[in-house]
Formats: structure tokens, C-alpha cells, sequence
């Protein structure tokens, strides 16, 4: 495979807010690299969530191309993106997303299970998973009985456990404290080098820099700036995201 995982081309998006268009993407150039961990900063409102929304097939831009793993993402018809995402992707959110009802292992468990992953091996990679990001003591927890980085670890364990390429992070860390937050970037950046998964995370938390291959800062619905911190694999043309004036 290919090291790039993601390349998008021209993407635009605008939402009528009224009887006004806000135009939140404006011809947005974006690729990353799998084995890489891809920081998109900027304030609110910037258009960096929706950036990524576009990139993982959640919400269709008004324009522009997005190749995923080589495949045009938004050619597919929906239920191709669905399960694309399904046998593909990874979503980590702020808000964590689980479920109640559910002890930490069966959170896990479910995402196997839908994937097609038959019961007594998902309960094996689901355990493996959750002790590989410090929870092996906590398998049993259900979301109430689990502190935030814990529940954040679940998360993560949860969008590890089908072995995704691509990895998509929507400020992981803003409801952690710094501890709590360092230790899931460094498991996303594990992710990334040992997994060879494509990590892209929207954060507006600068402590994360540390950790990151690449920089890209957004305003105004445009990437202002690209920095490469460490190469991306070789043999590989550097096509550097850009969004025109």
C-alpha cells in the first residue's frame, strides 16, 4: 500500500445559516500519511472539524475530491461510505461516546461484532486492546465507574481494537487534564508507529505539538500553514496541503 492514506483536493463547504451562506471550507488542499500523527490546529470556527468530517466520508462537501486508501470516498454510494468507515476507520471524540449500559470490554466487543468479528475472538482482541492502553485492570468498568481519561482510553481502545488505517480524532484531549492528555496522544502516536495507521487530530490544545509528525494550522476555512515535522515515508511524493486565496 501506498504511504498516502489520504489525499483531497478542492474541498468547499458552506452552511446556510438563514438566508446567508457561511462558507466554512474554501478549496482546501489535505493529505496525510499512514504512520504519521497530522495535527489540524486553529480557533473555532476555523473549519477544522468539518475538514475532517469530509475526509472520513461523515459529511459530504459541496466540492472537491477525497481519495481514502486510493479509493474516491465520495463517488461511493452511502451505504459504501458507511461501511468503509465501518472496515476502515477509527473515530475518537471529546465527548467519548460510549454507552452506559456497557462495561469496557463490551464496548469494544460491539465495534468487533458489527465488523463481523465472531464473539469469543472479539472478547480476545477486546481485552487484549483495552490492556494494551493501561486498562487491563478495568475490563469490568462501566463508563460511570471510569475517571475521563479512562473512559477517553476506552475510546481509544474501541477504535483500535479493528485495526483501522485511518484514525480520526476530534479534540481528544480538551475534556483531560495535561497528565490525562499526554497520555492518550502518546497512544495515538503509538498507534501511528506501530500500527502504520494514519492519524489525523483536530485540537486546539498546543501541548500535543510535542507529539505530532505535522502541523497544519487553519482560519477562516483555509490551511495557512504546513509543517512537516518528521519526513514522511520515503519513495513517497511530499504533496504538501495548500488551500488557495
Amino acid at each position: 500500500m501506498s504511504a498516502l492514506a489520504i489525499d483531497a483536493r478542492g474541498i468547499s463547504k458552506a452552511y446556510k445559516i438563514g438566508k446567508t451562506r457561511q462558507q466554512v471550507l474554501k478549496n482546501v488542499a489535505f493529505n496525510a500519511y499512514h504512520g504519521q500523527v497530522t495535527m489540524i490546529m486553529g480557533p473555532s470556527g476555523s473549519g477544522k472539524s468539518t475538514l475532517i468530517a469530509a475526509l472520513s466520508g461523515l459529511m459530504k462537501p459541496d466540492e472537491g475530491e477525497v481519495l481514502a486508501l486510493g479509493q474516491s470516498l465520495w463517488a461511493k454510494k452511502r451505504k459504501q461510505i458507511d461501511r468503509f468507515r465501518l472496515d476502515h476507520c477509527g473515530f475518537i471524540f471529546q465527548g467519548f461516546n460510549l454507552f452506559p449500559a456497557l462495561d469496557a470490554t463490551a464496548q469494544v466487543v460491539q465495534v468487533l461484532r458489527y465488523c463481523g468479528v465472531k464473539k469469543d475472538e472479539a472478547r480476545t482482541r477486546a481485552t487484549a486492546v483495552l490492556e494494551s492502553v493501561g486498562l487491563g485492570s478495568r475490563l469490568r468498568q462501566k463508563p460511570a465507574e471510569l475517571s475521563g481519561g479512562e473512559k477517553q482510553r476506552v475510546a481509544i481502545a474501541r477504535a483500535l481494537a479493528k485495526e483501522p488505517q485511518l484514525i480520526f480524532a476530534d479534540e481528544p484531549t480538551s475534556a483531560l487534564d495535561s497528565s490525562n492528555g499526554q497520555v492518550i496522544i502518546r497512544l495515538l502516536h503509538h498507534a501511528a508507529k506501530q500500527r502504520g495507521a494514519a492519524i489525523v487530530v483536530v485540537t486546539h490544545d498546543p501541548r500535543l505539538e510535542a507529539h505530532a509528525d505535522r502541523i497544519i494550522h487553519m482560519e477562516d476555512g483555509k490551511i495557512l500553514d504546513d509543517r512537516m515535522i518528521s519526513d514522511p515515508p520515503p519513495h513517497v511524493p511530499n504533496h504538501h496541503s495548500e488551500s488557495s486565496p
